[in-house]
């Protein structure tokens, strides 16, 4: 593919190409699965229960790509999903905690984490990938000592919450027995997708957004612009460790448990939706709803894989690590292709 200059794709900025690039492939993929695989795939709920499933993830996600868009990472998001899961689920049963108090915990843990962790990073410039590990581990250590044992929560109050579901009008599908059946999505799905609104209106149209991408694509440009380079990373971290406390209580309101097992690998994957998505590891170059269609690409590609009847768990490592590869070399040939027409 060559790109000529002035070309349409030449107008296009390296964040919105990606993005394109991303929904393209994702509308791709799911209905090459509707066409080949057929069976759940056609039916409106299999959508909403990837949304289901993955909407901590996709909050989790969204923090990332702003700290990485920073030009930074965090590996910690996965135990601090983990820890608030545990926290909320132990307030709950073993001490009568309110729905209240469980949310003022998993915003508390968020919290102290982007403190610490903003500060180490951007005023002691400690690197964010040493940071960030220290963080995981500490969090996966402090989840087995709240509580060894995984369990169940029993509150009633907490277990309504959880089973309440919204349906979505006029989609759905009839089941065996010829009832129909309302599409539905959980609480937590709207609150993914309000942070993912949020988000993309702060990085598009304030300063704040501007200045991650400024921080991001070059730390010195960014001084001599008069931006606050420190400021700035700081408040990537401390957006991203609280987004990955929200993210650990709607992750705990759909399992409805505590483990130290929860959540095993999820900041892995929330770097491989973002990276999917269009966001760049150097920084300076990503988009919140490329993020989105990230989580989905990574999702879908997990359904069809399981759908295909390969269900050992390396089938799947292989086939996300494959679709990894696939984008970035589409990514990189795509904007090296850009960058020769613009000489």
């Amino acid at each position: 593919m060559r790109l000529r200059k002035g070309s349409i794709f030449n107008k296009i900025s390296d964040t919105n190409l990606l993005l394109i690039i991303t929904i393209v492939i994702f509308f791709m993929m799911y209905i090459g699965a509707i066409i080949f695989q057929g069976g759940g795939f056609t039916k409106p709920q299999m959508f909403f229960n990837i949304l289901n499933a993955n909407a901590s993830l996709i909050i989790t996600a969204t923090g990332m790509s702003i700290v990485m868009i920073c030009g930074g990472i965090d590996i910690s998001v996965g135990g601090v999903v983990a820890l608030v899961s545990m926290c909320c689920a132990v307030y709950l049963d073993y001490h009568d905690g309110s729905i209240l108090g469980s949310i003022l915990i998993a915003l508390g843990i968020g919290l102290a984490y982007g403190l610490v962790q903003g500060f180490l990073v951007a005023y002691l410039d400690i690197q964010p990938f040493i940071v960030s590990l220290a963080g995981m581990f500490f969090a996966r250590g402090m989840t087995t000592i709240v509580n060894t044992a995984p369990f169940n929560v029993a509150d009633e109050e907490f277990t309504a919450l959880k089973l309440t579901r919204i349906n979505v009008p006029f989609l759905g599908s009839y089941n065996k027995k010829g009832v129909w059946m309302p599409a539905y999505v959980e609480i937590g799905v709207i609150v993914a997708l309000l942070i993912v609104v949020l988000l993309f209106v702060v990085l598009r149209w304030t300063k704040l957004g501007r200045n991650f991408y400024a921080v991001g694509g070059n730390k010195q440009s960014a001084l001599m612009m008069g931006i606050n380079v420190k400021r700035t990373k700081f408040l990537s971290h401390l957006i991203c460790s609280i987004l990955a406390g929200i993210g650990g209580y709607v992750y705990f309101l759909h399992v409805g448990s505590g483990a130290a097992s929860h959540a095993m690998g999820m900041e892995m994957n929330a770097i491989a939706s973002s990276i999917i998505g269009g966001t760049m590891l150097t920084g300076g170059v990503g988009n919140i709803i490329g993020t989105l269609f990230g989580v989905l690409s990574l999702s879908t590609i997990q359904n069809i894989v399981a759908s295909a009847g390969l269900d050992d768990a390396w089938w799947t490592g292989i086939t996300i690590a494959a679709m990894l590869c696939l984008f970035l070399i589409i990514q990189s040939i795509v904007m090296a292709q850009k960058k020769k027409a613009l000489k």
